[in-house]
């Protein structure tokens, strides 16, 4: 194993808690901004998906902190598109997920081969993201969107 690179796993960490905490005031806001017919089960996901943001910072803070790091009181940028369709809200969820994807990644890319457990937490936060990704884009094309998946397309053997 390799030595665990404690200062670009801080960084990373604080940024990671800095974006989490920002999907916590995203995705209340959206839930107060769903309007139509799918209102309440939309609703029921994005509270549950500000609840999971605050975990997931709360989780990166606690690990920030056993590596002797400083939890930051900032949040990362939030963009208000002032559109509030439902297909807006989960277009923009879909852009949301996949930054946050792209953290861990960067993350299991800095702990990987030095720390068991932080590579098992990176791998576990980047099955979520995708597990979220996945569940936004179905919600998508049953409002007509199709959306491209973060996995790369193969190609099948022909028999």
């Amino acid at each position: 194993m390799r030595d665990l690179d404690v200062e670009k796993t801080h960084e990373l960490l604080t940024r990671i808690m800095e974006f989490e905490l920002a999907g916590v005031v995203r995705y209340t806001h959206y839930s107060l901004m769903v309007t139509g017919p799918y209102r309440i089960p939309i609703v029921q996901f994005m509270k549950a998906q500000a609840t999971e943001s605050l975990l997931h910072a709360q989780q990166a803070g606690e690990i920030l902190t056993g590596l002797n790091g400083h939890p930051t009181l900032r949040i990362a940028p939030l963009d208000e598109s002032y559109s509030h369709s439902v297909k807006a809200i989960l277009e923009e969820s879909v852009d949301h997920e996949q930054q946050a994807l792209t953290l861990y990644k960067a993350l299991l890319d800095v702990v990987e081969d030095s720390s068991v457990y932080l590579e098992e937490f990176a791998r576990q936060q980047i099955g979520q993201e995708e597990l979220h990704g996945l569940e936004l884009r179905k919600m998508l094309r049953d409002i007509g969107v199709h959306t491209e998946t973060p996995f790369k397309k193969t190609k099948k053997k022909k028999k």
